[in-house]
């Protein structure tokens, strides 16, 4: 168990390092008896910061993924863990509701209709006043708290004002919307008024940290000079209450080391060989990996795809699509259609295509261990990435990190953030049928010494900006913010 330090605050407060996300960083695991117990989950964010709580005296505060379920903090692997408990009702409302009915399409450019709903919004600031409340009670004097990604927007308020002592953080995982999109929600100035409680706010991208500091200048009437603003509660007399509130860019990324240890195994090289022989040993393995998410473009890449096999352009048993479509909030309607939609197009080519030995797309709904992946990226000659809006798109960059040998082509959506940093990749508008088609073909036919070139300026990148440096960099700079008095 982590070291304990006394907090005169708040009775219970302990830990000097608090990351704070709707989930756990662990899955509940059942054998063949019933019986549970609990495993790390997987992800570049439960990776990059585990080393952080074992050494910075740190808890996790999250829900379990149980509706109804009550339990006590717990210690596992290198963390001390904070349950919050969801009912079942809640879990519908602030979680399938308001966090992903409302505010997901709302954040993505409304490919989706956002619904509004006054239920839902009154279950997310119940939800976020717990979770304020646990991570009140967790925190020592003076501790860094660091609250992740858009269900929990309202937290950083509502934990300044449970304890101003605090340092406190957040890092939005998704796009944030321009102003004349996020004008929509009914409840604009409360949700802004709830971040604007962090001292320092990270983005995925500039323009995300752009338009929010739009968005508070307009509903909250706060002007920011060089991505700083001062921020006084409201009523407050004198600037002794009033914090500083950084606002900037921090591109988050992958664990590089992990992925290349991985990919140079000689069980997951063979396992790469064995894929393709698998597929009848084609010229040409194209993959797209995504959760069937309506952002990801999934239908848009079939669709271009479908039309090149019309065209003659791509040919079945020379050319292969490999479509994993991992399951995602299968009790959200518009998901259900998405599902029904996605394999009623496979299922439509492949019976127009197919042949005896051969398939056009081979569609895979369900999700892969890490080794499976890191093959099929190795087995890979062109990855698709046709995301609609994307925060990021670790895909991309694991996809760049595990070809060591420099091969592969990313043909990648210009509307991700990871368009921004590899700049190198085939950039596409997905929307742009035609323009898809084009570049889907460039990147098969691409001279190896010039797809080499492109590879080699990617994973500089990506070696150089891995996981550990995002959130070292943004610790840093949280860090750098405490004031004397909270040091």
């Amino acid at each position: 168990m982590c070291p304990v330090s006394e907090s005169p605050n708040s009775e219970g407060a302990q830990y000097d390092f608090v990351v704070v996300s709707n989930r756990l960083p662990v899955d509940r695991v059942v054998d063949d008896t019933g019986d549970s117990t609990w495993r790390r989950s997987p992800g570049g964010l439960v990776s990059a910061l585990a080393p952080v709580m074992a050494t910075n005296d740190g808890a996790w505060v999250g829900w379990s993924g149980g509706a109804d379920e009550s339990l006590d903090p717990f210690d596992h692997d290198v963390f001390h863990l904070v349950p919050v408990r969801l009912s079942a009702d809640e879990v519908g409302q602030f979680y399938e509701g308001f966090s992903n009915a409302t505010l997901w399409p709302l954040y993505h450019d409304v490919i989706a209709p956002p619904e509004f709903h006054r239920t839902w919004w009154n279950a997310y600031k119940k939800v976020n006043r717990r979770f304020a409340e646990a991570t009140a009670a967790t925190a020592a004097q003076g501790a860094t708290v660091w609250i992740q990604d858009y269900q929990l927007q309202l937290v950083p308020r509502m934990l300044r004002e449970l304890r101003p002592d605090l340092t406190i953080g957040f890092f939005d995982h998704i796009p944030f919307p321009p102003l004349e999109i996020f004008a929509q929600l009914p409840w604009r100035r409360a949700v802004l008024e709830g971040l604007t409680g962090a001292d320092l706010i990270g983005f995925q991208r500039p323009g995300d940290a752009q338009n929010f500091m739009r968005c508070v200048r307009r509903y909250l009437g706060v002007t920011f000079r060089h991505g700083q603003a001062r921020i006084s509660p409201e009523g407050a007399e004198n600037d002794d209450d009033a914090w500083t509130l950084k606002v900037a860019s921090y591109p988050i990324s992958i664990d590089v080391a992990a992925i290349r240890e991985m990919a140079a195994k000689p069980e997951t090289q063979e396992r790469a060989q064995e894929i393709r022989r698998e597929l009848g040993d084609p010229t040409t393995v194209f993959l797209g990996v995504d959760r069937l998410d309506y952002t990801k473009g999934i239908r848009h890449r079939i669709k271009a795809y479908g039309e090149l096999l019309e065209d003659g352009a791509l040919t079945v048993g020379e050319d292969v699509l490999i479509q994993v479509a991992s399951p995602s909030r299968e009790r959200v309607e518009s998901y259900k259609l998405l599902r029904e939609q996605v394999e009623g197009m496979v299922g439509r080519l492949n019976g127009q295509y197919d042949t005896m030995e051969h398939t056009a797309i081979r569609y895979l709904h369900h999700g892969y261990p890490f080794q499976e992946m890191v093959a099929l990226y190795l087995a890979t000659d062109v990855m698709l990435v046709t995301s609609l809006r994307d925060g990021m798109n670790l895909v991309a960059k694991e996809y760049v990190a595990a070809k060591s040998d420099g091969s592969g082509r990313l043909v990648l959506s210009e509307f991700t953030g990871a368009a921004e940093q590899l700049k190198q990749a085939i950039l596409v508008n997905p929307h742009d049928i035609d323009e898809l088609k084009e570049l889907i073909l460039l990147a098969k036919d691409m001279p190896a010494d010039q797809a080499r070139r492109r590879m080699r300026a990617m994973r500089r990148q990506v070696l150089t900006h891995d996981v550990n440096h995002w959130q070292d960099k943004f610790l840093q700079d949280l860090t750098d913010l405490k004031t004397p008095e909270t040091s």
